[in-house]
């Protein structure tokens, strides 16, 4: 395997210093559970989709896309409405969730890439620094066995990033994002050495004209082992491996994220019922003929995988002792020939991926746990994936404190309702598409766009209660909110430590891309 050849990236490259690591430390607060000496300890997976939209499960609405077991998951357990992933992006959404950071205080902020798409190039995003407080760690300390399956995005194994020093014991899948917009790749990576897959170099950006596109030539985007079944073959053999013992599985599945790809008999169920016109590449990604049967494939094929680990626990008899969580890291994608509107992915919500508004950070959130969350519940409960780590260290009864923007949403799955903690506030800063800032407070939700070209921009402002598709600005009407909301960010922004993510206070221009 001499092509993998990616460059060893120091941590100095990337401006750590001691003294922002204690800013980042000291500007959330400090989390600390009660003493419970004899918590139980289950096993807990947490199924992370890729660029899923809210209303891409039936249970959520979707009336084109069959999900039976995803829905069947909602039926068995709680599924929530107003829950919001950290940040409306790839790497800085998974920062955000494994360290329960919000978007002002995490280390990762966005996308920052490191290397090119070819194999040889391989470099990964910008890789969390040593020795990072995340869930899997948190969890090994617990005494838990810990495996994260799927993408990563947080730096490849010869980095600080490598998923092995940043709390989990096995790793496998797409270490790097820009390999992961192909479903077919070459290898995936386990525990730091590449896996050969047999499949052919395939150069998913490569586009095809209606001259070009033919049978053949859309078949050159099919290899013959597709990521998500390897995925969830290593998922099902961590399970079993360690079926006698606490585990902790993070399965960041690559769906429904472009390429368009998708194995031909899951494509076949959905052929002929959409209408369906040829994708030549002219947004990016792979080709192919029947973009919204494949679109509608990957998520069903998904499901499936989903569907096969839950009869596994049920098989190994461990399923009434797991905690079974889904969600997604942002909304559905702009680009790659899917097409949102066609099966009104977010709903009636506005945005998509890479925006703040609701379509773009307001995620699907299921949790199941037979005997101990209660079957067909719904909950209106405000929360955010940067509350997951406090949430977990509930479960387990950890004791060292640690800091963290989030709070535990354990007595909303436990049905206690009296004992839930409420957030103030959720906050999203988000550098990226010009430079983004929302806060919810309430049912008022703010939002301020363009603002790396106007710092002191107008608020928009939003009545979530009465218009959550967020088409009337109340900004004007309520200068007494807005005052708040400048406050929040003045105490919640602790400055990036690169400055192509300060948007609030930077202080060198940084070049916006065209």
């Amino acid at each position: 395997m001499n092509a993998f050849r990616p460059k060893k990236y120091a941590v100095s490259l990337f401006s750590l210093s001691a003294v922002l690591l204690t800013g980042w430390f000291l500007s959330s607060y400090t989390f600390q559970i009660p003493n419970r000496p004899n918590a139980a300890r289950p096993n807990i997976i947490y199924i992370y989709a890729d660029d899923l939209g809210y209303a891409e499960l039936g249970c959520y609405g979707q009336q084109k896309i069959r999900t039976p077991h995803l829905d069947q998951l909602a039926r068995e357990g709680m599924r929530f409405t107003q829950h919001y992933t950290s940040m409306p992006v790839c790497a800085p959404a998974r920062c955000m969730l494994l360290t329960g950071k919000h978007g002002g205080h995490s280390y990762i902020r966005g996308n920052y890439e490191m290397g090119g798409f070819a194999d040889s190039l391989e470099g990964g995003q910008m890789p969390l620094y040593p020795g990072a407080f995340t869930i899997g760690r948190m969890l090994q300390q617990s005494g838990y066995r810990t495996a994260c399956i799927g993408k990563w995005g947080l730096g490849m194994a010869n980095t600080t990033g490598n998923p092995n020093e940043q709390g989990f014991d096995y790793f496998y899948g797409y270490l790097d994002q820009k390999q992961a917009h192909n479903f077919y790749p070459t290898h995936l990576w386990e525990n730091g050495k590449p896996d050969p897959l047999n499949n052919p170099v395939i150069d998913v950006h490569r586009r095809l004209t209606p001259e070009t596109a033919t049978p053949e030539a859309f078949a050159y985007y099919r290899g013959k082992e597709y990521a998500i079944d390897k995925m969830a073959q290593k998922a099902q053999a961590f399970v079993r491996e360690n079926k006698n013992r606490p585990f902790f599985l993070y399965l960041p599945f690559t769906v429904p994220h472009v390429s368009l790809q998708a194995p031909e008999a899951a494509v076949r169920e959905y052929v002929g019922q959409f209408d369906d016109k040829a994708y030549l590449g002219q947004q990016g990604y792979a080709s192919t003929p029947y973009p919204r049967a494949t679109y509608a494939a990957m998520i069903t094929h998904m499901d499936k995988q989903i569907g096969a680990l839950m009869q596994l626990l049920r098989e190994l008899k461990i399923d009434d002792n797991t905690l079974v969580m889904f969600s997604s890291d942002n909304g559905t994608t702009f680009n790659g020939g899917v097409e949102a509107a066609y099966f009104k992915s977010v709903g009636h919500l506005r945005g998509l991926k890479m925006d703040v508004y609701e379509g773009g950070i307001r995620e699907p959130m299921i949790a199941r746990w037979p005997g101990r969350i209660a079957a067909g519940r719904v909950t209106d409960h405000i929360s955010v994936q940067y509350d997951l780590l406090a949430t977990l260290a509930e479960l387990v009864g950890y004791q060292q404190p640690f800091a963290t923007d989030g709070l535990s949403f354990l007595p909303t799955l436990l049905g206690q309702p009296t004992r839930q903690k409420k957030h103030e506030f959720l906050y999203w800063e988000y550098p990226e598409k010009g430079g983004q800032l929302a806060i919810r407070m309430g049912n008022w939700k703010a939002v301020k766009t363009d603002v790396r070209k106007n710092r002191k921009g107008p608020w928009k402002l939003y009545d979530l209660r009465k218009d959550e598709s967020e088409t009337t600005n109340l900004a004007p009407q309520h200068p007494d909110l807005i005052k708040q909301f400048d406050a929040i960010v003045a105490r919640e922004h602790t400055p990036a430590h690169i400055n192509e993510w300060e948007i609030i206070n930077p202080k060198i221009p940084v070049a916006t891309k065209p």
